[in-house]
């Protein structure tokens, strides 16, 4: 019986998006906690640590510079580029079908997300210190999906499914603009060969899909050829990960209606009385062809996101956040908060606010645009709340920005991290209580 409650209890925990971001701040909070202890220096060995997979001469996680990976770049460059690929297949799945796969759907969320990209980004430059400082302005303007759709979840059956569907469409506007800032700023030394023969394989991908070519190990394979030849040329290999995503086929080879036919048809040849431990093998054949049918009226796109989001929520992103998450308080105090984290809080929690709810609020007062369903203003300004949550991709472009820059950018990295992770924080309980108290009140009112 307790054996029988704690497989339950288990895949409950898996199953619910909201422990993620929970998993998520315990491991930050971990990091944080042994970067201000005596086991900081076992910390910083373990991530110093080189990562090498070699092929005869050749080592797999080389550098563009030539030398081996750390552990820490393993973790940044290696399996953030499995988040972005996962990132990449939702970004098609919602232009296929979900909310960005029309104008007229896309457009309300477009509008919120450029809001939330340009106005943080401007107070970044405004209110921060020129100098090294001055590369990490994209830093607040990343919304994390996962924490902000949380924090949402938290307040139950009364936030109506329109909110949920708009802040998931502006946080996924807000990845492809993010996704270009990467690609665009924080490449180097490009290599126009090894780019070329990436650019092959992309196109190798694109017409296999085309074709009919189904094979998960075929795009896993040549996906990890295409990270290897973006490390060489020079661009981050993470968005390797985004580009192989929307080469996956999004059509199933065989369609449902096909299926269920086949499945009828396959289910009248079995026994239906057959009290035999081993089935014969005309049984066995049926049942096999109505497990390989099974494979087909899943497309991979569909297939390989169901299958990768255990392992990004619960392993690639936790050691992420474990990796980049640690933050030195020695010598802090309230009074030394200045520089970049003043900056980022700000950008992240006003900035995010202000951009995501004015840019909205003018196209909807104007009349170009109409106010989703069942949503008002008050959650339009809590919902321009969580989206300050920044936390995983701001991370991500703090490390990319500071990170190798010697004792200054490590000085800005940490602070950066303070202001990311306490503006996060900070934007989130103030969305979570404005919500709901916005939809207490509503409720109130219609009964």
């Amino acid at each position: 019986m307790v054996k029988e409650i704690f497989k339950f209890s288990i895949r409950r925990l898996i199953q619910t998006k909201i422990n993620g971001g929970i998993v998520l701040l315990f491991v930050a909070l971990a990091a944080m906690i042994i970067a201000n202890s005596p086991l900081q220096e076992y910390y910083n060995i373990l991530f110093s640590q080189n990562i090498t997979l070699t092929i005869g001469s050749f080592n797999l996680f080389d550098r563009h510079d030539g030398n081996p990976m750390t552990l820490l770049d393993f973790i940044n460059d290696a399996l953030m580029a499995i988040f972005f690929f996962s990132v990449g297949l939702e970004i098609k799945r919602e232009l296929l079908v979900g909310e960005l796969s029309s104008p007229r759907k896309a457009l309300l969320p477009v509008v919120a997300a450029c809001g939330g990209m340009i106005v943080p980004v401007l107070l970044f430059y405004l209110i921060s210190q020129p100098g090294l400082v001055m590369r990490g302005a994209a830093i607040p303007m990343a919304t994390d999906i996962a924490f902000s759709l949380g924090v949402l979840s938290l307040l139950g059956k009364k936030v109506p499914l329109s909110l949920k569907i708009f802040l998931t469409a502006f946080a996924v506007v807000d990845d492809i603009g993010g996704i270009i800032v990467i690609a665009l700023f924080y490449s180097s030394h490009l290599t126009v060969e090894y780019l070329i023969a990436a650019m092959i394989i992309v196109a190798l991908l694109y017409i296999g899909g085309r074709q009919g070519i189904h094979n998960k190990f075929f795009f896993i394979s040549f996906g990890i050829i295409v990270w290897c030849l973006f490390i060489n040329a020079g661009i981050h290999p993470t968005i390797a990960g985004v580009i192989v995503a929307f080469t996956v086929p999004a059509r199933p080879k065989l369609h449902i209606y096909k299926y269920v036919n086949s499945i009828r048809e396959s289910l009248k040849r079995l026994p239906e009385n057959s009290n035999e431990i081993i089935l014969s093998n005309s049984e066995l054949s049926i049942l096999k062809s109505i497990e390989s049918a099974s494979d087909k009226v899943v497309s991979p796109l569909q297939a390989m996101d169901d299958d990768l989001r255990t392992l990004v929520n619960y392993v690639v992103m936790p050691l992420f956040a474990f990796a980049n998450a640690s933050i030195s308080f020695e010598g802090f105090t309230l009074a030394s908060l200045e520089g970049v984290s003043v900056t980022i809080f700000v950008s992240l929690v006003l900035g995010k606010l202000i951009g995501i709810f004015s840019f909205t609020y003018l196209f909807i007062k104007c009349g170009w645009l109409t106010m989703p369903d069942k949503m008002d203003m008050h959650s339009l300004f809590g919902v321009s709340l969580l989206g300050g949550i920044g936390f995983t991709v701001s991370l991500f472009i703090a490390t990319l920005s500071y990170a190798g820059m010697g004792t200054e950018g490590a000085m800005l990295l940490n602070q950066a991290k303070i202001g990311i992770i306490g503006g996060s924080l900070f934007a989130g309980l103030c969305g979570y209580f404005y919500l709901k108290y916005a939809l207490n009140k509503k409720t109130q009112k219609s009964l």
